[in-house]
């Protein structure tokens, strides 16, 4: 059993520290801490000539003589006469001058004054590590850290070695060796700070725990594993992940952990896939059905192949005998409501019955109209339930569904309530899924035939990069639709600036006077929602002076309207008896006005790219030139410059995907943080490590088909960390 050791009692602790330590990093003991990895190193090897110092370099190393100190008080500057007599309680500020023969500049000290006046000295050779600042063409630095060099030679220090420098506080503590290399940095908050947790005092307690614990450590990957894989043993890669040797064993101990953390995120995830595969059964839907082939035959265009491959998927799912939970991808316009429509028509074929739901009242009435023109071959019955059917419309909805004779209903939220009832519920379809909350999702799973779960077939047009898509649903089977059906045209997506706005105004009554439509959209951030219905008000009313009625018809919608009227105006919209649309991201989903021709996204930099990508696919779906014109204010952050750019070159939403993990990390795209995966990702990154992933999970997989139990001897050491609290893997099939 291990005798684990609490943080408190590692030297230079104690309660307080150790109080902050938890609070910042949720750590107890000495072993927790080894996993609290820096996030970056300073290189400690390497000195840069005073000459050669730059404003861009985060930090700097030089080996410098001291030339002058000068203590400054609130009056000025200090006499220095006699040291003994110096009130340092007076002394505001010290200033010392540091020469090496290629030039000179300042360090700057406000706190421990007294004790650094007593560690330097004029004409003292020192080493001087900190942030450069520059002002009026001179280079200063503010509270270096100060250490005095062993047996070296500034021209020794000067040619690039590994310089040995003495601690001036303890010269016999192993923290000593890591000074002159790699310097980790770690995560730092004001508690830290405040309790003088500084950099390196941080390195100072790290190298307690590893003292206190790496000997206790126990290897968690099998020996066939690090051999094929190459990787590093634990108690090496722990060692050099805080004090690395080398920059190579930097990297190595970098790429095991990394490893590590991947291999079992995806061992846990496969191994309940695995399980439920296996162990779950599910409704048997053996054949495809009357109905599905009558809707297939009266179809007035081909599906496209992806189309084609992903019902097949589909159909081999539901008739094996197990509960199918696929995860459907699909860019803007790909075709995933057909694909909908044809899977619950299998489902109604067999006797059983099948909802789709969507998020918004839009969108699900928008499916529901679309449901009917493609079921009217069929005799299929279809019902739309949502939070603003009447009570008629409801009771008429529910007494469908338990005596059967609707097969498809189409909904909102209204759907879970509990009054909701299903005489044989076979297939749940949930288009937009990351809309909605996990008790949500699992009260409708809850609806079962006979105690058998339905077959779960989950949607999403936000395309997921395929890293995330591994982690996030690597539990689930990923279909992907990644072909656009024929004659779809590219949009043009065009960046505009206040500048152009009368040009874009006359633009779009060019396209107007064409029979087109457009839509204006604004931002809606919840932060700041008053202010931006204010913007949405005010654009209103500029919209209106340049397109007054008549000729120019427009219609509103936004989050503060009542459900009637939003439904209205939107209706308005998509008959045509509306020919602007001026709405929030409400629209962002699932609208399809195929004569619209041009979307207008104002402030278009507080958006994210998946937001912008999903509302310039409410365009282009007819047979028209369409355009995506991106509205911004002249001065643009580095980050929304590089958004627009990316939005104005690629339509494809895959890598548009990628890119917006690269640039804001995975967190976002489904609305979590990193920390809301399925575990906690301590050193590998979603965005970075595809390929670590790639292969941890090819690894993950190869050990289950070999030992699906992990009862294997060798397997030991996984089983044994599987058990661990953290690697306990949310059901996101089920949610149950």
């Amino acid at each position: 059993m291990r005798n684990e050791t609490e943080i408190q009692f590692l030297p230079g602790v104690g309660p307080k520290r150790a109080e902050a330590l938890m609070s910042e990093f949720g750590v107890r003991y000495a072993s927790d801490l080894l996993r609290v990895y820096p996030f970056r190193y300073i290189d400690r090897t390497s000195f840069v000539r005073i000459a050669d110092v730059r404003g861009d370099a985060a930090f700097i190393q030089i080996l410098a003589y001291v030339r002058k100190i000068t203590l400054f008080g609130a009056k000025g500057e200090i006499p220095q006469e006699n040291p003994k007599e110096l009130k340092f309680n007076t002394v505001k500020r010290m200033s010392v001058w540091v020469g090496d023969g290629s030039g000179e500049m300042e360090m700057t000290f406000f706190r421990g004054i007294k004790w650094m006046f007593g560690k330097l000295s004029e004409g003292g050779t020192f080493i001087f590590f900190g942030r450069p600042s520059e002002f009026n063409g001179r280079f200063s630095i503010v509270h270096p850290e100060v250490d005095r060099p062993e047996k070296q030679t500034e021209a020794d220090a000067h040619q690039g070695g590994i310089l040995p420098i003495g601690d001036t506080t303890d010269a016999k503590t192993p923290w000593n060796r890591t000074k002159g290399r790699l310097v980790g940095v770690y995560p730092s908050g004001e508690k830290l700070k405040n309790c003088g947790i500084t950099g390196k005092v941080m390195n100072r307690i790290m190298q307690g725990a590893l003292n206190a614990a790496l000997g206790q450590e126990e290897e968690t990957l099998p020996i066939y594993i690090l051999e094929k894989y190459g990787l590093a043993p634990i108690h090496y890669a722990l060692r050099n992940i805080h004090f690395p040797d080398s920059a190579e064993a930097l990297e190595r101990s970098r790429f095991r952990l990394k490893f590590e953390e991947l291999f079992f995120l995806q061992l846990a995830l496969l191994k309940q896939k695995f399980i439920r595969s296996r162990a779950e059964d599910g409704i048997l839907i053996p054949k495809v059905g009357e109905a599905f082939n009558k809707c297939y035959e009266a179809l007035p265009f081909p599906l496209t192949g992806a189309q084609k491959r992903v019902i097949t998927e589909i159909r081999d799912d539901m008739k094996s005998g197990h509960q199918m939970n696929r995860l459907l991808q699909g860019d803007v316009g790909s075709g995933k409501t057909m694909v909908a429509v044809l899977s619950a028509l299998i489902a109604v074929g067999n006797g059983y019955q099948a909802c789709i739901m969507a998020p918004t009242e839009v969108l699900a009435q928008q499916h529901y109209r679309n449901i009917c023109k493609y079921l009217a071959p069929t005799g299929v019955r279809a019902a739309l339930l949502t939070g603003s059917s009447r009570t008629a419309e409801r009771r008429e909805v529910h007494a469908g569904l338990e005596d059967g004779s609707i097969g498809i209903v189409v909904g909102t939220h209204a759907l879970i309530e509990d009054s909701v009832k299903f005489r044989r519920f076979g297939l749940a379809i949930v288009d937009e899924q990351h809309r909605f909350g996990v008790e949500q999702r699992a009260k409708l799973w809850r609806k079962t035939c006979d105690g058998k779960p339905p077959h779960v077939l989950v949607m999403t047009a936000t395309p997921i990069p395929r890293t995330l898509a591994m982690t996030l649903y690597g539990d689930l089977d990923v279909s992907v639709i990644n072909e656009l059906p024929p004659g779809r045209k590219p949009v043009q997506t065009i960046h505009g600036t206040e500048g152009k706005r009368p040009m874009m105004y006359n633009f779009l009554k060019k396209e107007i006077a064409a029979g087109r439509q457009v839509f204006i959209v604004y931002p809606l951030i919840f932060e700041s929602e008053k202010l931006d219905y204010q913007n949405l008000e005010n654009g209103i009313e500029t919209i209106r002076h340049y397109f007054p009625f008549p000729p120019y018809k427009i219609a509103v919608v936004h989050g503060k309207l009542d459900n009637e009227e939003k439904a209205f105006n939107m209706d308005a919209f998509s008959a045509g008896r509306a020919n602007i649309l001026v709405a929030t991201s409400v629209i962002e989903v699932g609208v399809d006005v195929p004569n619209a021709s041009v979307m207008v996204i104002e402030s278009a930099e507080r958006f994210g790219l998946s937001q912008l990508h999903q509302l310039r696919g409410r365009v282009g779906r007819g047979s028209d030139k369409a355009y995506c014109i991106l509205m911004t204010g002249h001065k643009l952050s580095k980050e929304s410059k590089n958004r627009i750019e990316l939005m104005c070159r690629t339509e494809n939403g895959f890598e548009i995907a990628e890119e917006d993990m690269k640039m804001r990390g995975p967190g976002d795209l489904e609305g979590t943080q990193q920390s809301g995966l399925p575990i906690s990702l301590n050193i590998a990154s979603l965005a970075r490590d595809g390929q670590i992933l790639g292969a941890a999970r090819n690894a993950a997989a190869a050990v289950l088909n070999e030992d699906p139990a992990l009862s294997l001897a060798k397997n030991a050491p996984l089983l044994a960390e599987l058990r661990k609290n953290k690697y306990e893997i949310k059901d996101y099939s089920k949610i149950s």
